[in-house]
């Protein structure tokens, strides 16, 4: 068995995209950071999956409202990610920027890089976490430069100015 403090550390080495995911629950917005965020699939549906731990507050708002949004964030919104990702700000997460409700209800960051708005369709069980797979029912694309906000080594990053030195 290799030690859980090592493992921490060795998935920080991996850069991942931040998105912000939000949820409706009784005309209240929800949402928290996170970076296990992927596709699954785009045929038949266009699917997509989240990671969630039990302990995070929206986990069982997802559940029981089926519904998410996931947001990918750029590089201007890293206070934005900063205030997700704190407890102690969760009053101010949606006072800031323009939200809008999709198919689902769930909040969509107008100027995210992306929103894919998703109705749950199965969730998987792992130990702290769930799998909330979600089918894609609504997209917003914006225009725009293409700078994502990432997360590597236990801080948010950009790649942005670096990506275009290449």
């Amino acid at each position: 068995m290799i030690d859980p403090t090592d493992f921490k550390q060795g998935m920080r080495r991996l850069a991942a995209g931040v998105s912000v995911i939000t949820t409706m629950e009784n005309g209240q917005p929800h949402g928290f950071v996170a970076t296990s965020v992927t596709s699954v699939a785009v045929d038949p549906t266009p699917t997509l999956l989240v990671c969630v731990n039990r302990n995070v507050s929206c986990h069982d708002v997802i559940g029981a409202s089926r519904s998410f949004c996931v947001n990918l964030l750029a590089e201007p919104d890293l206070e934005l990610a900063k205030v997700f990702a704190s407890s102690a700000h969760r009053h101010l997460r949606f006072s800031t920027h323009e939200w809008r409700a999709l198919a689902t209800g769930a909040p969509a960051l107008m100027g995210a890089l992306a929103s894919f708005d998703c109705e749950l369709a199965e969730t998987v069980s792992v130990h702290s976490h769930s799998i909330f797979l979600g089918r894609v029912v609504a997209l917003h694309l914006p225009e725009g430069p293409l700078h994502p906000l990432i997360y590597a080594g236990g801080q948010f990053d950009t790649l942005g100015s670096r990506a275009r030195t290449l």
